[in-house]
């Protein structure tokens, strides 16, 4: 049994688990690590590529970069079950993260005038970023896992992700609406309040509440804690979990390859300010926001209804992101004429969709480990959604630059990228068709993918 079960000191003798105030106090974490995230990835993207006339390729390589520092999630993941308890490890985690966040914006507006410097301290605060949610991200979704009763993981799941996206929409909206005019203290202002509140909001949400909420559920009550080394290995060998892992990796590339480009495609074709296409990506992840809720209440029910399991929802959602993937590159010859805001938004629903049926299954597979913990089971799948995610991403940047010299149109550019995106989406509603991801199970069928 890993260490992490042993239910922490001065617990009430309470197996019900959390209640839904307290999974919404975890979705406020999520958030929180959301909105920090946010400015790394599309923020700071953005205004390098676009007010500083920075390659792509750099700011990628630097979302990329982290996503490969998340390798460590199963190293993380295994120390957080080995121990008493997972707060330390979010707390210390988030606050690499904060740190991390403040040294990237220091570094974005050093890129006005690139060097040495700045280059070395963009790849310090992105390893820092990586360190950071990795660490925590990784222990609190263990956290969820093993503090969520099996009929509460699927509504659970919904809860997290879609105040993960809120604290996105509503960091990005704040953020963008204070940062026009442009300009480089208002930039290092604005996103450094945004990882201050983040940080505090999601050091109350935490106070607490693992001592108060004992886990439900053990990996193995009679099997001794594990090594690192046998811990993966057993994973591996569960041909349940080897495929889901295929899964994530697959459809996380297609999810991802868009991330980068976006605020650049909403600039360089449909000429809005820094301030607008932050915006935009606030308006994507409203819809991300408005799918996983369609998800989460349409699935269980169509679930209690009709016994069937959550693939229907993978597969509509792979599917729609496909065609509104389409819709966008079909956009890029368009131009201002074109209804972006709601293809961006129709594309969110779909991701939306396609990504909260994954989390649910994702959250009821990571307790039925025989010895493994749900920190190691959850920090395999976290790397695998983190090098199809730094794959994904920094692919699409570096066609888009290379496609922007070889043909010297932007709109050519974009506009492959788009459809090799969208056949990705198509090859993983493909897999998602042939694939039994979760047999279902008793109270757990609506888990099922």
């Amino acid at each position: 049994m890993s260490v992490a079960a042993i239910p922490d000191a001065g617990a009430a003798p309470d197996n019900r688990g959390l209640g839904w105030f307290g999974i919404v106090r975890l979705g406020t974490v999520q958030a929180a690590i959301g909105a920090m995230v946010m400015l790394a990835t599309s923020l700071f993207n953005r205004v390098m590529v676009v007010e500083y006339s920075v390659a792509a390729a750099v700011p990628a390589a630097l979302v990329a970069w982290h996503y490969g520092v998340q390798l460590t999630r199963p190293l993380w993941g295994h120390k957080s079950d080995r121990s008493r308890s997972r707060t330390p490890w979010i707390i210390g985690g988030m606050s690499i993260l904060a740190l991390g966040a403040v040294l990237a914006v220091d570094a974005t507006i050093m890129m006005a005038d690139p060097g040495i410097g700045a280059a070395l301290l963009a790849i310090a605060s992105f390893t820092m970023i990586g360190f950071g949610v990795g660490m925590s991200g990784t222990a609190l979704l263990a956290l969820l896992a093993s503090r969520v009763s099996p009929h509460r993981k699927p509504a659970a799941a919904a809860i997290s992700w879609t105040m993960m996206i809120a604290g996105i929409v509503i960091a990005a909206g704040l953020s963008g609406a204070f940062l026009d005019p442009f300009s480089e203290p208002r930039l290092a202002i604005v996103t450094s309040i945004v990882v201050l509140v983040a940080f505090c909001l999601a050091m109350l949400a935490l106070h607490n509440l693992e001592a108060r909420n004992p886990p439900v559920e053990q990996a193995s009550p009679s099997q001794p804690a594990q090594s690192f080394p046998d811990a993966l290995r057993e994973i591996w060998h569960e041909k349940e979990a080897r495929r889901f892992t295929y899964f994530v990796f697959i459809s996380m590339l297609a999810y991802s390859m868009q991330d980068l480009i976006m605020e650049p495609f909403a600039g360089f074709l449909f000429e809005m300010t820094p301030g607008e296409s932050t915006q935009l990506s606030g308006i994507q992840h409203s819809g991300i926001l408005v799918g996983m809720l369609l998800c989460g209440v349409g699935g269980s029910l169509y679930a209690k209804r009709f016994g069937q399991n959550l693939k229907i929802w993978i597969v509509a959602g792979c599917l729609g992101s496909a065609l509104m993937l389409a819709g966008l590159s079909f956009a890029a010859t368009q131009g201002t004429s074109w209804p972006l805001v709601a293809n961006v938004f129709g594309l969110g629903l779909a991701n939306g969709v396609f990504a909260v049926a994954a989390v649910g299954a994702m959250l009821g597979l990571a307790s039925k480990g025989r010895s493994s913990g749900e920190g190691t089971r959850m920090g395999v799948w976290g790397a695998a959604q983190a090098i199809a995610f730094g794959t994904g991403g920094l692919t699409g940047a570096v066609l888009v630059d290379q496609l922007r010299s070889f043909t010297g149109q932007d709109a050519s550019a974009f506009q492959i990228v788009f459809t090799v995106e969208a056949l990705l989406f198509l090859a993983a509603a493909l897999v998602a068709t042939g694939t039994t991801l979760i047999r279902p199970s008793g109270q757990e069928k609506g888990l099922a993918v």
